[in-house]
């Protein structure tokens, strides 16, 4: 189904040979031939193609973060955007919630497109990626998201989901700086049977990748004979899901079926054809047969713990058991996880199941679920349906042809465009329910529950064709190739006229003197000051579990309307995985606000008193007025998942200084501390860190300025333990924004 090689693999006549039987070939010269290659090198602003330095063609952004983007470059000097950067409103749209701040966001992110020059796009029109998908992608270009499933590879774009400083750097000129990525072949043969679908095909992936860091910070570049056989929506339904592989960015081979949907959607011009040169060298590459890939799932919690819908059904009480041993250890004891308690007659039963977002809403997968359950009853007991098509122009076309008349009938609801669905807002299931979704994720808490308040529900990854199956039978979990149904295939007409009327355009004609319209909610950055020559860092909570997402790190769902808000969204950090540690943070918060305030050591409490007395024994030369307090957490691997750049700007409002980490997830949570001011230390050895443990890291604003390779630290408890800590690669201008403090504070040095 899918083979991952043990090496890297040549491209030749159309057929992957490993490299260790091809013939003798330079592959650095061989790797200039990848897709990938021609496109870095094309945006690549640098000298040479190894630190690259990358200018986009255009950016996009979403309600939960375009606020704090443009208020970052607001304090750093922003004058007007210098590239088309579109606003969409598709996550903040259930503006009952909160108030009117959700609202509020809207109206900032309008009247800050029509003064800086931008593209807005309200509420309930399309998902982000539905409309930078309609309306931005373009053959050969380069696109930067502020949301991790930025990927629009399927359409030849090569995009990148990014925190927010990323974009603001963007906004301002400057460049993302990034080693030059190993490139994967992702080889399609064969041809998808009879109700498989993307989700299908990206699930086998995911599974067979993302454990082992295969793709890890790579470009995944999709070639071979099983491109051709794939609808351009289901190469995008495929492409989205890339981010769960923990890859940098994909891309394409693109040919006259791109062509087409290019054509279908009014731009023409967008396309050209892509393609590997003959002989092109990769770093890794993936063979995976179309034919051989089966209706698959994602269990509970996290999109790479797939099975075969076969397969779980033939093992349900063995897999189900090992999947709440895991869940337990994963939610840490606040609440009873079970799934055992849905068998019914030896029959796995769910009660919910959603087709939404950028992965499950397009035009494709919702015409073959209707298909599916053309002339069936979703029943009138638990389970219910509910499918969200990805944009308006969809939506419309599904009216045109019978497609919602069909779900309707059948007891399933029609929604708007939202992601709601993806990130725990909307559609949250009953207590101890059990739901089944083509979306993106299925981290804790992505159904909406909260764990901390008792609650716990649960989603399951899944194609929209076996969705709309087991909706068929009523929520027995069934693959869609069990049934036997009629595919009608209906055209797809985009109306762009939805567009032309509704959404603003502003790009290139900037209004400099529209006021930006400031809701109550939306606040400016606190201060934040320079490093310290020393620091002395408070473990104020330890995360031992081997991945830890942005998800836990700050919850999304609910605390959406606070992302306007600095200070009231960080009243949320680790909330759902450690409730004590806002409590921990401002505590050693209060004493640097104290020591910025020239107050002398003498008045720090008795617990840090007695920290800096024993840290004086080994360093009498130490100066109270250069020793910056702070905090920081300890985790094995943070920043899987989402891009959203308050997962460290969070930490950072709170008076976080620094992670320590084995390792870090992906890229973007690391760019996101750097961002923020932050260090992300990482630390090789094995160390038992508790709570309340400080750590001194004499000279930090020396090591950094120096690019020491090593850094010496010293865990302070009972006495001084000794750790090595290191930074890993650091640009200059990286090194700098950590000096200054924080983005917004180079950016104004």
């Amino acid at each position: 189904m899918v083979k991952l090689f043990e090496a890297g693999a040549y491209l030749v006549d159309g057929k992957l040979v490993p490299e260790q039987e091809a013939a003798n070939t330079a592959k650095e010269e061989a790797a200039k031939g990848t897709m990938a290659y021609g496109i870095l090198k094309k945006h690549n602003t640098a000298e040479d193609m190894e630190g690259l330095k990358i200018k986009f063609d255009k950016l996009t952004s979403h309600d939960i973060t375009f606020v704090g983007i443009i208020q970052t470059a607001r304090a750093s000097g922003l004058k007007e955007f210098p590239i088309p950067y579109v606003l969409t409103n598709c996550h903040n749209s259930l503006c009952a919630v909160g108030g009117t701040i959700n609202e509020d966001d809207h109206m900032f992110g309008l009247s800050c497109a029509k003064k800086y020059g931008g593209i807005y796009v309200p509420p309930h029109q399309a998902v982000i990626h539905q409309y930078a998908r309609e309306a931005l992608a373009e053959c050969g270009a380069m696109i930067l998201g502020s949301d991790s499933h930025t990927r629009y590879g399927a359409l030849g774009t090569m995009a990148i989901g990014e925190g927010g400083g990323e974009l603001a750097k963007q906004l301002l000129g400057k460049t993302y700086d990034v080693k030059r990525p190993g490139v994967v072949a992702v080889y399609l043969d064969g041809e998808p049977v009879k109700g498989v679908g993307p989700q299908d095909v990206a699930l086998a992936l995911i599974g067979a990748t993302f454990a082992n860091g295969y793709v890890k910070n790579k470009v995944m570049e999709f070639v071979g004979p099983g491109v051709a056989k794939l609808s351009t929506d289901y190469r995008i339904g495929i492409d989205v899901m890339t981010t769960e592989t923990t890859c940098l960015s994909s891309i394409w081979q693109t040919d006259e079926e791109t062509r087409r949907w290019y054509d279908t959607h009014y731009r023409p011009d967008a396309y050209k054809e892509l393609k590997p040169a003959d002989g092109a060298y990769y770093d890794g590459a993936i063979y995976v047969d179309l034919s051989k890939i089966k209706p698959m799932i994602a269990m509970p919690f996290h999109p790479s713990n797939v099975y075969t819908i076969e397969e779980l059904n033939a093992n349900l009480d063995d897999i189900l058991h090992d999947v709440e041993e895991k869940g337990r250890k994963q939610l840490t004891g606040n609440v009873d996880f079970k799934l055992t308690d849905k068998v019914r007659n030896g029959k796995l039963y769910v009660d919910q199941g959603i087709i939404a977002g950028c992965a499950g809403g397009g035009y494709e997968n919702i015409c073959e679920a209707a298909d599916i359950l053309r002339g069936h009853s979703i029943g009138s007991d638990v389970f219910t349906l509910s499918v969200y098509p990805a944009s308006t122009p969809i939506m419309m076309q599904l009216a045109k042809n019978g497609m919602v008349a069909d779900l309707l009938s059948t007891g399933a609801i029609v929604k708007t465009a939202f992601c709601g669905p993806c990130f725990g807002a909307g559609d949250t299931p009953a207590n101890n329910a059990f739901s089944i979704r083509h979306s993106t994720r299925n981290f804790p808490n992505r159904e909406g529950s909260k764990i901390q308040n008792g609650q716990i529900s649960s989603v399951a990854l899944m194609d929209a064709r076996s969705i709309a199956a087991t909706a068929v039978n009523k929520g027995y979990l069934t693959p869609a190739t069990d049934l036997d149904y009629e595919l009608t295939g209906p055209t797809y007409f985009f109306d762009r006229n939805i567009y032309d009327n509704r959404v603003y355009n502003g790009w290139g004609n900037p209004r400099p003197e529209t006021e930006i319209q400031f809701g109550p909610n939306i606040k400016d950055w606190p201060e934040m000051i320079p490093l310290t020559k020393d620091l002395l860092l408070k473990v104020a909570s330890v995360i031992t579990d081997p991945v830890t997402t942005t998800d836990e790190l700050i919850p999304s769902g609910e605390t959406s309307s606070f992302r306007s808000n600095p200070i009231g969204l960080a009243e949320f950090t680790l909330s759902r995985k450690d409730p004590e540690y806002v409590g921990r943070a401002k505590a050693v918060q209060v004493q640097e606000r104290a020591r910025e305030a020239g107050e002398c050591l003498c008045k720090i409490s008795d617990e840090l008193k007695g920290i800096v007395q024993t840290v004086k024994e080994k360093f009498p030369e130490i100066d109270g007025s250069a020793l910056g307090f702070g905090s920081t957490i300890y985790a094995i691997k943070p920043g899987d998942g989402s891009a959203r750049e308050q997962a460290a700007s969070c930490q950072k409002v709170l008076g976080g200084w620094a992670n320590i980490a084995k390792e870090y997830a992906t890229k973007r949570y690391r760019s996101n501390l750097i961002n923020w001011g932050m260090l992300p230390f990482v630390l090789d050895e094995d160390y038992k860190f508790d709570v309340d443990d400080y750590v001194f890291v004499p000279d930090i604003l020396e090591a950094v300025k120096e690019k020491k390779s090593e850094i010496k630290a010293y865990v302070v408890n009972k006495g001084m333990k000794e750790l090595s800590l290191t930074l890993g690669d650091l640009t200059d201008d990286e090194r700098e924004i950590i000096e200054k403090g924080c983005l917004i504070n180079y950016y104004k040095a």
